[in-house]
C-alpha cells in the first residue's frame, strides 16, 4: 500500500475569523449564528460570540453554507492543458462556493498506475486554491495496480462503463468481476453501453452522413444505453456487495435501481445527478449546440422533471457538475468532431439556488446533497458540515444580490460558459477553504492552497 508523507501543517499568518450574524444553513435548519475559524477550523459556533478575532465578519443578510463538495470534475492535467490546469479550474470552483473536488482519471496519460496518480496530487498540492482529491482510474488490465489504493488518502475507483479516453473503457465482463469483489474503496462509474451508442450512431450516420444534428445527440447516447449499463453495475455490486456510485443519471427510468428507504449511511449503492440533467433539456439544443453536448446526453423534458423529484425523494443521493471543459474552437466543429463536456463548476451552487428561488428546493436540501451527502457517501474526514472541530470549508452567500455571468468572470481556462449572459439572483460572496479566505468579493487569495482530502474508511 502507497505511505503518503503527512504535511505539515500551515499556519496562517491570520489564525483567527469571526463570522457575526449569518444565516447558517446546515444539517437541516437555517438558523441565525456567529462561527469563530480558529487556524482553518471551526472553533465556536453560537450565538454573540464576543471573543476577540484578527478580522471581524459582519455576515448580516448573509447565509453561511458548508462549502460545496463537487464529486465529479474533469480539470484536464496532466496533457491536456490546452484546455484546463488543476490551477485554473480550481480557482473557478472557489469562486462559485467549491472548496473541495474529486478529479477523474481520464487525463494523459491516464491515472491508472500508482505513480501516475501521485502525480496529480503533486501539481494539485502546488496549485490548487480548493481541496482536492483523485480517483485511481481501472483498466481491463490494471487490476494489482487498482488494488494498491490506499483507501483512507483516495477517493475512489473510477470505471468508464462507456467511452472515454485512450484505454479507459472497462468492458471486460471478467476484468469487471474482479473490481467489483476486490476494490475496497468505493468504485464510481460512468454508465452507457458501448454497443447501443455504437449501433444507433450507424443508423444516424447511415441518414445523415457527417451532417447529424447535434439535437440527435440524446437519441444517439439514448435512455436504453444508460439503463442496460446501470442496470448492469447495479446488478454487479448486489452479487459482490460493493460501494458503488453510479454517476450523472440522467434518466428517469434509472431511478428504479435506486433505494429511498434506508439512510444514506446505509446504502451500499448511490447514485449522483449533475446540476445540467437538472437544468437543460432537449430544447436547449437548438439554441446552445454543442455547448451543452455531453455524455450521458441530455434528454428530453420529462428526464429533467423526474429526476429533480428523485433528488426530492432521495434517491438521487448527490449533486455535481461532471464539469469538462473544452476550447471554444474544439466546440465549434461538427457534431460529431466536437468533445462531449461541459464547464459547470463556478455556477452549479448559483443554479442550485435558482431551484430555491422558484421553489423546487430548499436551501437546507441544496446544503444537504451538494455537501453533506458527498461527505458521508465518500467518508470525508471532518469537512462536510459547519461543526465545531470541523475544518471551515464554508461560502458566504447573497441571495439578494444578483449576479451576471461575462466572460469577465468566467474563470474557466476555456474562457466560455453555456450561461454567460444568464443572470442569476444570488452572488457568491466569500469562500473560505480550510479557514482561508481563498474569494472574497471577486478577488483571490492564492498564498495559501487547498488540502488533499482524507478519508476515514476501515
Amino acid at each position: 500500500m502507497l505511505l503518503i508523507k503527512p504535511r505539515i501543517p500551515y499556519i496562517s499568518p491570520m489564525n483567527s475569523i469571526l463570522i457575526k450574524n449569518a444565516q447558517l444553513v446546515n444539517e437541516g435548519t437555517v438558523t441565525t449564528a456567529d462561527v469563530l475559524i480558529k487556524d482553518g477550523r471551526i472553533a465556536q459556533i453560537g450565538q454573540d460570540i464576543s471573543e476577540e478575532a484578527d478580522e471581524t465578519i459582519d455576515a448580516t443578510g448573509l447565509y453561511l453554507l458548508p462549502g460545496v463538495i463537487d464529486d465529479q470534475v474533469h480539470f484536464r492535467e496532466p496533457g491536456l492543458t490546452h484546455k484546463a490546469t488543476i490551477g485554473s479550474e480550481a480557482r473557478a470552483a472557489v469562486a462559485g462556493g467549491v472548496t473541495s473536488f474529486m478529479e477523474m482519471p481520464n487525463t494523459v496519460p491516464n491515472a491508472t498506475t500508482q505513480e501516475l496518480l501521485e502525480d496529480k496530487y503533486k501539481i494539485a498540492a502546488e496549485n490548487s486554491l480548493a481541496n482536492y482529491s483523485f480517483f485511481m482510474g481501472a483498466t481491463n488490465d490494471n487490476l494489482a495496480e487498482v488494488l494498491l489504493t490506499n483507501p483512507n488518502t483516495v477517493c475512489g475507483i473510477k470505471i468508464f462503463m462507456g467511452s472515454s479516453t485512450g484505454n479507459m473503457l472497462v468492458d471486460n465482463e471478467a476484468t469487471l468481476e474482479q473490481i467489483f469483489s476486490k476494490a475496497k474503496l468505493p468504485i464510481a462509474v460512468h454508465c452507457e453501453d458501448e454497443q447501443t451508442i455504437r449501433d444507433n450512431m450507424a443508423i444516424y450516420e447511415a441518414k445523415y452522413g457527417d451532417e447529424i444534428p447535434v439535437k440527435c445527440h440524446p437519441e444517439i447516447r439514448n435512455e436504453a444505453a444508460c439503463f442496460k449499463s446501470s442496470f448492469m453495475a447495479v446488478k454487479l455490486a448486489e452479487k459482490h456487495n460493493t460501494r458503488l456510485h453510479i454517476l450523472h443519471i440522467s434518466t428517469e427510468e434509472e431511478l428504479k435501481l435506486f433505494r429511498n428507504d434506508i439512510p444514506l449511511e446505509q446504502k451500499r449503492i448511490t447514485a449522483e445527478i449533475c446540476v445540467h440533467h437538472l437544468w437543460f433539456d432537449k430544447d436547449d439544443y437548438d439554441t446552445l449546440g454543442n455547448q451543452i453536448k455531453c455524455n450521458p446526453a441530455i434528454k428530453e423534458a420529462r428526464h429533467k422533471k423526474g429526476l429533480l423529484q428523485g433528488l426530492l425523494d432521495d434517491k438521487l443521493d448527490v449533486i455535481a457538475t461532471d464539469h469538462a471543459p473544452h476550447t471554444w474552437e474544439e466546440k465549434q466543429g461538427k457534431y460529431k468532431k466536437a468533445p462531449s463536456g461541459v464547464p459547470l463548476v463556478q455556477h452549479s451552487l448559483q443554479l442550485m439556488l435558482e431551484f430555491v428561488k422558484e421553489g423546487k428546493l430548499t436551501l437546507e436540501k441544496v446544503v444537504e446533497k451538494m455537501s453533506h451527502a458527498p461527505a458521508i457517501l465518500f467518508n470525508i474526514r471532518e469537512r462536510g458540515y459547519i461543526r465545531e472541530g470541523y475544518w471551515a470549508d464554508l461560502v458566504l452567500v447573497d441571495l439578494n444580490k444578483p449576479y451576471t455571468v461575462s466572460k469577465e468572470n468566467t474563470y474557466y481556462q476555456c474562457g466560455w460558459s453555456p450561461f454567460e449572459g444568464r443572470t442569476f439572483s444570488s452572488t457568491i460572496a466569500r469562500t473560505f477553504v480550510s479557514g482561508h479566505q481563498a474569494f472574497v468579493n471577486g478577488n483571490f487569495d492564492e498564498s495559501k492552497k487547498g488540502e488533499r482530502l482524507l478519508f476515514d474508511r476501515r
